[in-house]
């Protein structure tokens, strides 16, 4: 065994590109080093170096190729081509089912002499998201200018040229607190030797050495850091020996809002924003140097709070400016804005927003007020998009258009809906509560999953570019945490409607083509859209016929819906088997049937259930290919045994209760209802014989069957279920 060593060290790496770049160096070794079994492989990515370290085999062992050449009745020319490909003799071929082969024993090989033939071509392949050339380079890329290659077998180096570097045995430190060379001998002696040179090679390490240093420094003044992964994982690869540090906030400037001031210190300055004992913003801010200074880095704090100063004043010039004037006077400034070429301004979309939050809001059961309530805060959601703190934030969208809703004496109630309509942005943020709020979040999205399906633009497997699989995952969320009944369906039928009105409308502006064609189909002129909306509308651009999407846009949603559910653990199957059966567009309502489905075939009940509908319909589908279908109503004179009689009436008993409770949406009621039948089905079917001799008698228990797998068919389709 022997350990093979490499870094390439250069000028300094972005730090969202090393992680990335150190796994895919660690592959690069473990394909490139497989004849000799790599093993134990590590990967480092830091500022200023990539490295990995593995073990592996002192040679390539002794082994036996064969390689197939042209046929035997190839032309001459073909074998000739061969042998000088492969460097071989006529006399090394053999001949064998019609092919020339040639076969060798190739001897053992050196692992230095592997790694110098074939490593710098690899690498000099290596990919990175962006690259660059410099100097005389010529060809060569990499992602800063490449400065030393230190490659080491067993300590001793392995000598190959990647671009313009050479490999050797000497490295760098810290730039500042230990510049120049150092020689490395081994992973374990570089490691130790960058820690004495102020260099903390590990991610990792970095990372848990940050987040406690922060801790501590907020700590001596009795504050918390705000948690934020991304930034640390961002500022980790920043620096290579971090001192965590705190600065001091003007106290003027903390009339900001605390997301405009939190982010500015975030993009700004990769800054971490601090919280006082009762979780409120702290006049402080925590930061990481890269260097330790001699006086406890009072100057590098001084230096960063007259930083943040000027940072903070471009926010407050921007927060002062923008609360001189009314949220709704922005409105004409969105027709400016495009938010899709075929889908028209934002202008556009405000408006198609505001009379879908007014029909979202009155589905839930809002009254007139929360209605108007909807719309006008539907109308005011974008109009923050032409404000300048936005311009300059574009992440606050939404947040700022809440705290001018609030400067233009909007209310509470608009104000927040305005400021929560974009979420939820993930899996784990919040959801907006409440039907205002809720009802302008929902028409956001919808009108997004509407407006692009009916435009064709729709997410592929590899792409979703307007991120409607978000929106979709946002809608289910938003109705499942509120449990709100809404009728997804119609709310989709106005959205497409209102988006086909929208194109028809800039068609009707700027082509005769959409006119021609509604007059073609005999349509009245105030009926174009809503004809165009039913049935087909037209591409303002192309010209093209685009059918309603409602279906699609709903299957799509359940989808997203289903995968959700397999993310929690649960079985998406028994969502299956409930909307083949309940044809329900409220998702809150399907929910439940499918918890209670799932509840009660985790039942020993349920599971036997199961097995007896499975073997119902196994026998119905065998008779029925013979000479069915069989159904109908069952004769009560030709039910001769008791265990049938006793079936028979089970099954009118659960289905007159099913349908009462499923009524009153008492679905566990139901399921524990079914409960009743497993007695009687065990009995029929250990007692009774279904293909009796008399063929009235047995199309009569076939028809008993079939009325048992359509009484289960009331709470779902129990074929769809897995397992």
């Amino acid at each position: 065994m022997a350990e093979f060593f490499l870094e390439l060290f250069s000028e300094e790496i972005p730090a969202r590109m090393q992680e990335a770049a150190a796994e895919q160096l660690a592959k690069l070794v473990g394909a490139q080093l497989a004849p000799l079994s790599p093993r134990d492989i590590k990967a480092f990515g830091a500022a200023r170096r990539i490295a990995v370290v593995a073990t592996i085999d002192a040679e390539v062992p002794e082994s036996a190729s064969e390689l197939r050449g042209p046929k035997l009745a190839a032309p001459p020319q073909a074998l000739e081509g061969f042998l000088r490909k492969n460097g071989a003799a006529r006399e090394e071929l053999v001949e064998e089912d019609g092919y020339f082969l040639l076969r060798r024993n190739l001897p053992s090989r050196p692992a230095g002499e592997l790694i110098a033939g074939e490593f710098a071509q690899a690498l000099a392949g290596f990919g990175w998201p962006k690259s660059m050339r410099w100097g005389q380079s010529g060809a060569f890329t990499w992602v800063r200018p490449l400065r030393r290659v230190v490659c080491l077998l067993d300590g001793e180096v392995v000598p190959f040229t990647l671009g313009p570097v050479a490999s050797g045995d000497e490295s760098e430190g810290h730039r500042f607190l230990a510049p120049g060379a150092f020689r490395v001998s081994s992973a374990a002696q570089w490691r130790e030797e960058l820690r004495a040179r102020f260099v903390i090679v590990d991610a990792d390490e970095r990372r848990e050495r940050i987040r406690a240093g922060l801790r501590a420094a907020a700590g001596d003044k009795g504050l918390g850091v705000a948690g934020d992964a991304g930034l640390l994982d961002e500022v980790a690869g920043l620096v290579e020996w971090p001192v965590c540090l705190i600065g001091a906030i003007d106290p003027g400037q903390m009339a900001l809002p605390p997301e405009v001031r939190e982010l500015s210190m975030k993009v700004n300055q990769r800054y971490f924003a601090t919280r006082d004992a009762a979780g409120t913003p702290a006049p402080y801010f925590a930061f990481v140097a890269n260097i330790a200074a001699n006086d406890g880095g009072a100057a590098i704090i001084a230096g960063n709070e007259r930083v943040l100063r000027a940072r903070l004043a471009d926010a407050e010039h921007f927060w002062a400016q923008d609360r001189k004037q009314t949220l709704e006077s922005w409105l004409p400034k969105l027709d400016a804005v495009t938010f899709h070429a075929k889908l028209g301004t934002q202008h556009a979309r405000a408006g198609r927003i505001e009379a879908l939050a007014r029909e979202i809001a009155l589905a839930l059961g809002a009254d007139a007020a929360a209605a108007d309530a909807a719309a006008r805060a539907g109308r005011l959601c974008k109009a923050d998009l032409v404000s300048g703190m936005v311009g300059e934030f574009p992440e606050l969208q939404g947040i700022m258009g809440g705290y001018y809703a609030e400067a233009s004496g909007e209310g509470d109630a608009i104000a927040g809906a305005i400021r929560t309509h974009y979420q939820p942005k993930g899996p784990s943020d919040e959801v907006p509560s409440g039907v205002v709020s809720a009802a302008v979040a929902l028409a956001d999205k919808i009108d997004t999953l509407a407006g692009f399906f009916v435009i064709g633009e729709k997410p592929t497997g590899s792409g979703d570019p307007y991120a409607l699989r978000r929106a979709a995952l946002g809608v289910i969320r938003i109705v499942l945490v509120n449990r709100f009944a809404l009728p997804l369906r119609q709310i989709l039928d106005v959205a497409v409607e209102r988006i086909s009105e929208s194109i028809f409308a800039a068609a009707e502006e700027t082509t005769d083509k959409a006119i021609a064609y509604a007059q073609s189909q005999n349509v009245p002129v105030g009926a174009r859209a809503r004809f165009f909306a039913r049935v087909t509308v037209l591409d303002p651009a192309s010209g093209k016929q685009i059918n309603s999407r409602v279906p699609e846009i709903f299957d799509f949603i359940i989808d997203r819906l289903r995968v959700l559910l397999r993310s929690e653990g649960k079985r998406f199957d028994v969502l299956n088997a409930v909307l083949d059966t309940a044809r329900d567009d409220d998702l809150t309502r399907l929910i439940a049937r499918t918890e209670a489905l799932g509840a009660f075939l985790a039942t020993e009940d349920g599971a036997n259930l199961l097995a007896a509908y499975r073997r119902s319909t196994n026998i119905l589908r065998i008779e029925d290919a013979k000479d069915g279908p069989h159904e109908g109503t069952i004769d009560p004179g030709l039910l001769a045994e008791a265990a049938e009689i006793a079936l028979a009436d089970a099954l009118e008993a659960v289905d007159r209760e099913a349908v009462r409770r499923l009524a009153d949406e008492d679905f566990a009621g139901a399921m524990r209802g079914f409960a009743a039948l497993r007695a009687p089905v065990d009995a029929f079917f250990d007692h009774v014989t279904v293909n009796a001799t008399g063929a009235e008698l047995r199309r009569n228990r076939l028809r008993l069957l079939a009325r048992l797998r359509d009484v289960m068919h009331r709470v779902a389709d129990f074929s769809k279920l897995e397992g």
